[in-house]
């Protein structure tokens, strides 16, 4: 839901809608994730990408730098393939994404992001940056700092670096 340009600054970055479930440990990483992915949707809308629904953001953000085939998009958004076509489809119609061949497979292809792919994505860092700096002064600077550390801690333990 895109919120009026009326709307208070105070209520910007909140969630149009309330958790489901109890605040248990998976419930709480879960909802602060799909309010986040919620509120990035809308401030891409805001500033100009209006046309990237969330369906389409769950696909593209695991298309890399260098290409990615539409397997791996798959196993890393846990999308079907069929899923991940028919997204990737719409982003290549819609300018965000192009099918190249794979160099190391001539019967494969990946999935570049195009200049427009990568415009929409610094704005998505900007409102994630926003949104982030805007929670944190509702938590507290420290607060969330802190949150942010132990999530890079947590992240470092789970995928150490080889």
């Amino acid at each position: 839901m895109v919120r009026s340009s009326n709307e208070s600054q105070a209520t910007r970055f909140l969630p149009a809608r309330p958790p489901s479930g109890t605040d248990n440990f998976g419930n709480l990483f879960r909802d602060t994730t799909l309010a986040m992915q919620q509120l990035v949707a809308e401030e891409l809308a805001r500033r100009g990408y209006g046309d990237l629904r969330p369906a389409l953001l769950a696909v593209g953000q695991h298309v890399s730098a260098e290409g990615t085939r539409i397997t791996e998009i798959a196993a890393r958004a846990w999308l079907t393939k069929a899923t991940v076509v028919h997204a990737v489809d719409e982003l290549e119609r819609l300018g965000y994404a192009t099918r190249e061949p794979d160099p190391t497979d001539g019967r494969a292809k990946l999935v570049r992001a195009t200049a427009r792919a990568h415009a929409a994505e610094r704005v998505a860092r900007e409102a994630i940056a926003d949104i982030r700096a805007d929670w944190a002064t509702r938590i507290g600077e420290q607060e969330m700092d802190e949150l942010e550390a132990g999530l890079r801690r947590l992240r470092a333990v789970l995928w150490p670096a080889e």
